[in-house]
């Protein structure tokens, strides 16, 4: 496994080593003692999720606040996607600025996303699996969300508007400055 930052301080790449042989593939999608070696990290993670999409689904931009902020590992069982985190932590010299990959069931890279960043992500491919682990639980009353457009943030999701399908409770997400006055 390589773990590399990418310049949002605590955010990485990881990039399994896939093994390939004429039955297909096998590789080791995660390995606690190896990624906090790698990222000096200590992680523990207590859910899983996982979620099915077609193509032009945009889920996002998502986080949770206060005690339940969520670290994450994502990672595409199938399909791809382009994956997007936008750093909100405030003391940070990237506050505001978002890291973009294309993550897919080829290479099988995951990106692992700190505690105080938004994330989003759109699907690229139909049928697309993409699986995350989580280092805190699920609470609705502390989910928070920015608008996948916001032009503060400006995101390049590299497809037109008109093909997007987004939920209507992602429609209605407040703008980053909106967000960050508390409305």
């Amino acid at each position: 496994m390589q773990v590399e930052e990418t310049f949002l301080k605590g955010c990485y790449v990881v990039t399994p080593k896939v093994y390939w042989d004429e039955r297909g593939y096998f590789f080791e999608s995660f390995n606690k003692a190896r990624f906090e070696e790698q990222t000096g990290l200590t992680v523990s993670f207590v859910q899983d999720n996982q979620s099915l999409s077609s193509k032009g689904v945009l889920r996002g931009l998502h986080f949770q606040e206060g005690d339940y902020t969520q670290a994450k590992l994502v990672r595409v069982a199938q399909g791809k996607v382009l994956d997007v985190c936008v750093d909100l932590r405030k003391e940070s010299t990237t506050f505001g600025h978002y890291f973009s990959i294309v993550l897919d069931a080829i290479d099988h890279k995951q990106l692992y996303i700190p505690k105080g960043f938004a994330h989003g992500f759109l699907v690229l491919e139909d049928q697309t699996i993409f699986s995350y682990k989580c280092d805190n639980f699920y609470h609705k009353e502390s989910e928070r969300g920015i608008i996948y457009n916001d032009p503060d943030i400006g995101i390049s999701w590299d497809l037109p508007t008109n093909e997007l399908i987004l939920s209507e409770r992602d429609r209605k997400l407040p703008t980053f400055k909106a967000y960050l006055d508390g409305n």
